[in-house]
C-alpha cells in the first residue's frame, strides 16, 4: 500500500500567505479603521500598500535594502563560521563542550537592546555614508550563533557509531572521523540551521540599524517613516523585509535539497 501523501510544501505556503493577507485586510477594514476626521491609518489595507509600492517603484527601496542585506550577509558569514568552528572544536576536544554550550546559551539570552547599546559604543556605526554599520553586522552575527552551534552539535552527534569505529580501527584520528563521517552526517542539521539563520541575520541587522550611527538602511528608514506617520510605506518596508527573508530562507532550503537529496527522498531507487 502507498503511504498517504501530505500537502505539498508550496501549496501550504500559498495557503498560509493567502490566510495572512486575508487577516491583514480584515483587521485593516474593521479593527484599525481611522477615527472620523483623521487621515492617518495605522494599518493600511494590502491594496493600499501594493499601490504605494507600484507608485514608488523598487529602485528607492533597493538603495535602502542593499545596505541592510550587506550587513546581514557579512554577519551571517562571521557568525556561522565561528559557530561551526566551535562546534567542530568540541569534537576534537570534548572537555570544552560545556564551555561552548554555555557560551552559545549566554549569547542567545543576552538582551539585544543592551548588547546593541554596548556595540554602538565599542564598534560604532558606518565609517562613511552608505557603508554598512559595524553594530548591525555584529548583531546579525550574534543572532545566528546559537542556532548554528546547536544544529551543528546535534548533527555531529548523529554520526553512525559503526562508521566511527571503522575509522578508529584503521588508525584514524578524531579529525579524520570529523572529516570523513561526522561532517557528512551533520550536513542536514547544519543546512537546516543555516536556513533558519538567514531571516535571523536579517532581523539582527535591522535591529542594529535601529541603534543609529547609520544614514541609510532598513532600520533607520523605518524610524524616519514612523516619525512622518507614513504608515503605507512603513508596511511596504515590512512587506519587502518578509520577501527578502523568504527568498534567503527558500534559497537555503533548495540548497539543502540539492546537497542532501537522501533526506528529502529525492534519490532514485
Amino acid at each position: 500500500m502507498k503511504a498517504a501523501k501530505g500537502m505539498p510544501g508550496w501549496l501550504a505556503g500559498v495557503i498560509g500567505a493567502v490566510a495572512l493577507i486575508a487577516a491583514w485586510w480584515l483587521f485593516a477594514v474593521t479593527v484599525f479603521v481611522p477615527p472620523e476626521g483623521t487621515t492617518f491609518t495605522p494599518v493600511p489595507t494590502p491594496w493600499t500598500v501594493l499601490q504605494t509600492l507600484v507608485q514608488d517603484g523598487l529602485a528607492p527601496y533597493w538603495t535602502v535594502f542593499q545596505v541592510t542585506i550587506t550587513e546581514a550577509a557579512i554577519g551571517f558569514v562571521w557568525g556561522n563560521a565561528l559557530a561551526l568552528l566551535l562546534a567542530s572544536t568540541v569534537l576534537l576536544f570534548p572537555r570544552i563542550e560545556t564551555v561552548v554550550t554555555q557560551v552559545a546559551v549566554v549569547s542567545y539570552c543576552l538582551p539585544v537592546v543592551a548588547v546593541g547599546g554596548l556595540a554602538i559604543v565599542i564598534l560604532g556605526g558606518a565609517k562613511r555614508p552608505g557603508d554598512p554599520s559595524s553594530t548591525a553586522i555584529f548583531l546579525a552575527a550574534l543572532a545566528v550563533f546559537f542556532t548554528t552551534v546547536v544544529g551543528a552539535l546535534l548533527g555531529f552527534r548523529a554520526a553512525d557509531k559503526a562508521s566511527l569505529d571503522v575509522v578508529r580501527v584503521y588508525g584514524g584520528t578524531r579529525f579524520t572521523q570529523l572529516r570523513k563521517v561526522r561532517l557528512i552526517a551533520a550536513l542536514p542539521s547544519i543546512l537546516n540551521a543555516l536556513q533558519i539563520a538567514v531571516p535571523s541575520a536579517f532581523l539582527g541587522a535591522v535591529l542594529g540599524e535601529y541603534m543609529g550611527a547609520i544614514d541609510r538602511g532598513v532600520g533607520i528608514t523605518l524610524i524616519k517613516l514612523q516619525g512622518d506617520l507614513d504608515s503605507a510605506r512603513v508596511w511596504a518596508v515590512f512587506l519587502l523585509c518578509a520577501v527578502v527573508a523568504l527568498i534567503g530562507y527558500g534559497a537555503f532550503g533548495l540548497l539543502s535539497r540539492l546537497v542532501t537529496p537522501w533526506i528529502s527522498g529525492k534519490t532514485q531507487s
